[in-house]
């Protein structure tokens, strides 16, 4: 079980980043494949109820890679995390298979309760660098979040998101491969003042130009 796992990680790498040549490079020099390890002990040791010991190795972890993940987070297979760097994963976050998660990405709480508090990942989710995902939201298969968002609400399957705060732009039909684009309130009233700006700009230098004219006469 434990080799088969270590496969799956390892293929991981080679489908989701073309810089992987070749299986040695991975087990030796790619800090989001050790990161894993690492939690997939500390995480059977969580489970187990070891005192101390998981705390310790994610500790371990997060100084060897520069990522680090809370022992008690659940996280499927053929996790990818890319660069990894900065890359945070609170207590009761829940990760589906083939999940990707790139450098400086925090799945974060927000209550000091010890209940249910942090991001629910569905299968297939790519998270780009620096997002940030709050609160014990869910995040639906096939979902895409754009580099440097900030996510605090849930997010319906085969959407991608983007912006601060995170919006749905646009939800892929997988059965006909389409993508529907969805209207961005905030982005159309930026346009339209921009558009009014412009306008006020050019009636502006028209009246200048008629000044002109009529002291030249």
């Amino acid at each position: 079980m434990l080799i088969r796992n270590i496969r799956n990680d390892v293929n991981a790498v080679f489908e989701h980043d073309p810089a992987a040549k070749s299986t040695l490079e991975v087990l030796f020099a790619y800090p989001g494949f050790h990161a894993r390890q690492f939690h997939r002990l500390a995480h059977t040791l969580w489970k187990w109820r070891a005192p101390f010991l998981p705390r310790l190795i994610s500790h371990i972890s997060r100084f060897l890679t520069g990522i680090e993940i809370h022992p008690g987070a659940e996280i499927g297979k053929g996790f990818f995390i890319d660069h990894g760097m900065g890359v945070v994963i609170g207590e009761t976050s829940v990760i589906g298979d083939n999940v990707v998660l790139y450098q400086e990405v925090t799945l974060g709480g927000t209550s000091l309760q010890k209940k249910k508090r942090h991001p629910t990942l569905g299968n297939n989710v790519v998270i780009g660098s620096g997002a940030k995902l709050i609160g014990a939201i869910t995040i639906g298969d096939n979902v895409k979040v754009g580099s440097g968002s900030v996510v605090i609400n849930s997010v319906p399957p085969n959407a991608t998101v983007v912006g601060v705060p995170g919006r749905v732009v646009e939800i892929r039909n997988l059965d006909n491969d389409t993508v529907e684009k969805l209207p961005d309130p905030v982005w159309e009233r930026i346009e339209s003042l921009e558009k009014r700006i412009a306008d006020l700009e050019k009636n502006w230098m028209s009246s200048r130009g008629l000044e002109r004219d009529r002291h030249k006469c």
